[in-house]
């Protein structure tokens, strides 16, 4: 009789310790995806942005029109994913594209000048240290969701209930190799 009392106290206690991982690895994904929303606040602006900067270029940059285009088509995808990592794809394809479009106006003298592109500019640069800041907080949360998945004892039951490692929010490959450039500087 009292080793089936032990046996019920030790299933009790593994039973709730169970539903204690499961509930840590929920509040870790939930953290995450959270975290994601305010990614997509901050993409919404920057959605509704963009056709006001490209019609503002377009004026000027008439032969630039296949770029526009792509800023365009990746506006677009971004905007039509559907999971959380082809959203993610999806906004380092327009990030790439719209990294194209400041090195094209490089070119004109006039649009730099001009005040409506100007704000609009303005706004996207404020936009994307918004969309920096909420990336680095999203990376924070997959990582501590990754961690959570991986740690023992959770790592044996995390597949059992459906989580794995997710992939962070990262600069595109295309992108790196001017981020670790050093910036040109002329006078």
């Amino acid at each position: 009789m009292v080793a089936l009392i032990v046996v019920a106290v030790i299933a009790v206690i593994l039973i709730f310790w169970v539903i204690g991982i499961y509930n840590n690895l929920v509040a870790l994904r939930n953290n995450r995806e959270n975290a994601f929303a305010n990614i997509e606040v901050q993409l919404k602006q920057r959605y509704d942005l963009i056709p006001n900067l490209v019609n503002t270029v377009k004026g000027y940059a008439e032969h630039e029109k296949g770029l526009l285009e792509r800023i365009t088509q990746a506006r677009t995808a971004a905007m039509g994913a559907n999971t959380l990592n082809e959203k993610i794809e999806a906004e380092n394809a327009l990030s790439s594209a719209l990294a194209g479009l400041k090195v094209s106006v490089e070119a004109y003298p006039d649009l730099k000048a001009n005040q409506n592109f100007m704000q609009l500019q303005s706004e996207l640069a404020d936009i994307e240290n918004k969309l920096a800041a909420v990336r680095r907080f999203f990376n924070s949360a997959t990582k501590e969701l990754n961690t959570g998945v991986q740690s023992f004892p959770a790592v044996l039951f995390a597949g059992m209930f459906g989580f794995h490692q997710e992939p962070m929010f990262e600069v595109p490959q295309e992108e790196r190799a001017a981020v670790q450039k050093a910036p040109e500087v002329k006078f």
